[in-house]
């Protein structure tokens, strides 16, 4: 395993164009988020060992996998909102002008990413924006405006070899989008580790799904590695395992750091790459793809931690 770690890339899947969602100066989902993500990733001793790679064209392809779990309604709305030039969906959910064809461009990269790891049965990164756990069926909010997490899922059961996918959220926030929108599929897995109580104010452990294919972790404020660790140990690993995924997608959200400002836990940059090895003990193939964090130093960090474990590095 080593070896073959060694010699291998991990595709990074990111574009500029991502920048674009412009959400406001003092939002907290802002495009500087990536900026410095990308930067640190470039500085790294290790950099040699990371593929970048543009997504790739958006395309019909990508609108079915959309129009599977986001209503017409809500899909014309938000299109119709970037076209006037933007406006906010919420209080907390900004639309821009460039917003509705970054946010395809974003779940073109997912996508993306699904076929790089089932060809390789290795890991990929997406380096993506905006983010998409919050999304429901016909309403953006929470910063998300279309659930790329579950919208990958679901295209990923249309590939061969493909019948069943899991997907773990460890977003500080419970992922209420993801949830709402993969909880009938029995195929579908969903596991969250967040803060609660938290936004959204959903994800209590009762909260099964309608298949009890879901696992809800509420964690309380203050918790870091000790407490994540367990849950990982004791509840995270024999759900998924017990499951048998082909294929695992995390939604990798860095706000769990003591350093955001968003929330309350108290984990480190490095505990991110404990998570990201317990992940590549239990299966490959393995997305992770980026949803919140908000220190940007924390959040970048974070990220260098979970590639340095895909790596081995």
């Amino acid at each position: 395993m080593a070896n073959s770690l060694s010699r291998a890339k991990l595709p990074v899947i990111y574009s500029p164009l991502f920048l674009d969602h412009d959400t406001g100066s003092f939002h907290p989902e802002n495009p500087g988020r990536l900026r410095a993500i990308a930067a640190a990733l470039q500085a790294v001793s290790w950099a040699d060992r990371l593929d970048w790679r543009l997504p790739t064209m958006v395309d019909d392809q990508v609108d079915q996998a959309i129009a599977h779990l986001h209503s017409p309604d809500y899909i014309r709305r938000l299109e119709q909102l970037a076209t006037r030039g933007g406006g906010q969906l919420d209080g907390d959910t900004v639309v821009s002008a460039a917003s509705y064809q970054v946010a395809r461009l974003a779940v073109r990269a997912w996508l993306d990413s699904v076929d790089s790891v089932l060809k390789t049965r290795g890991s990929a990164f997406v380096l993506a924006r905006p983010p998409g756990h919050h999304a429901l069926r016909d309403r953006g909010m929470g910063f998300c405006l279309l659930g790329n997490a579950a919208i990958a899922a679901n295209y990923a059961l249309t590939q061969p070899g493909v019948g069943r996918v899991a997907i773990l959220d460890w977003d500080v926030h419970h992922g209420n989008g993801t949830q709402a929108l993969v909880e009938a599929n029995p195929a579908i897995a969903y596991c969250s580790l967040h803060q609660f109580p938290a936004y959204p104010g959903t994800g209590r452990r009762e909260e099964t799904g309608v298949c009890h294919n879901v696992l809800n972790l509420p964690l309380p404020p203050g918790s870091g590695a000790t407490e994540y660790n367990q849950a990982f140990e004791q509840s995270v690993l024999p759900f998924l395992q017990n499951f048998v995924p082909d294929l695992l997608i995390v939604s990798a959200g860095y706000d769990g750091n003591g350093a955001d400002p968003l929330a309350n836990m108290a984990l480190k940059p490095e505990d991110f790459g404990n998570f990201s090895r317990y992940c590549l003990g239990l299966t490959r193939p393995i997305v992770f793809g980026l949803e919140g964090g908000y220190d940007y130093a924390a959040l970048s960090q974070s990220v260098l931690a979970t590639l340095a474990a895909c790596l081995g590095v």
